[in-house]
């Protein structure tokens, strides 16, 4: 009888802890974030993945990946599938995760009620990234220091009716390109206060990394594959020497014009 009732007892008990546990493969958290490994050498790929309690129709993850010294060097926006995971990856090193100590990687899913972070550690990259190099910004006597990664720099070219630079470039894969620029030839001003310049990729906004002095802006902008123009817009940009020697050039024809005019009334016989 004992054993019967010990049976029954201990049936009412799983049968209730079943009841009350969450459904098998269910997450208890909005939304979760992992990453591969915990640390990671330069050239490293971290793969990134997580998933969501519930699906938010058309709304993407947003992943902020934070540096050591607090920088964003990474941001995107990921799409959730039907399954309620997903998944990005990236390469650590090159010029924007060069440094080694604790990166975080955070995610949001909608609101801030939404979100999660995961840390991973970096050795730091030995690898001083691409060399500085220059180029001369057409139409003017300003030569621009700059790095890019995953393209080439083709050109940059200032557009002076929409205050900006427009940069050429072929990118073969993702990359980022770090350049400095004087404030003698693009700036952007409130009133004496700095700011923000508009970066466009292929006509998209995005966003950037800037170190300020008082002499030049540094910009770090990212690109994807296959980018073709990367537009930086201000409030001043210098007027293209090209158009400055047209109108020098027009000044000079409409000199010589009227001197040689006079210079053909004076020797005309007089009457």
């Amino acid at each position: 009888m004992n054993t019967h009732l010990s049976v029954l007892a201990l049936s009412a008990i799983i049968i209730a802890s079943i009841g009350i546990a969450p459904a098998f493969g269910q997450i208890v958290n909005p939304i979760s974030v992992t990453t591969d490994k915990t640390s990671y050498e330069d050239g490293d790929i971290v793969l990134v993945t997580g998933e969501v309690r519930e699906l938010l129709s058309g709304t993407p993850i947003s992943l902020i990946v934070t540096a050591p010294n607090g920088n964003r060097v990474i941001l995107d926006q990921l799409d959730v599938g039907l399954d309620k995971k997903y998944s990005t990856e990236f390469t650590v090193g090159g010029p924007l995760m060069r440094s080694g100590g604790t990166y975080t990687i955070e995610v949001t899913y909608g609101s801030q009620t939404r979100t999660a972070e995961t840390t991973f550690s970096f050795a730091g990259s030995s690898d001083s990234g691409p060399k500085e190099t220059k180029m001369a910004v057409e139409g003017t006597e300003f030569m621009v220091s700059y790095k890019i990664t995953g393209g080439k720099l083709i050109s940059i070219t200032p557009d002076v009716e929409a205050n900006s630079l427009i940069i050429a470039i072929t990118a073969s894969q993702d990359g980022s390109l770090v350049i400095t620029l004087p404030r003698a030839l693009i700036d952007a001003k409130m009133g004496d206060q700095d700011d923000t310049f508009f970066v466009l990729v292929d006509g998209e906004e995005v966003d950037f990394e800037e170190i300020t002095t008082s002499t030049d802006r540094t910009l770090t902008i990212l690109f994807p594959a296959g980018a073709e123009e990367i537009e930086i817009i201000g409030t001043t940009v210098v007027p293209e020497f090209g158009t400055i020697a047209v109108m020098i050039l027009a000044v000079a024809i409409i000199s010589i014009i009227a001197v040689s005019a006079k210079s053909k009334l004076s020797i005309m016989p007089r009457y």
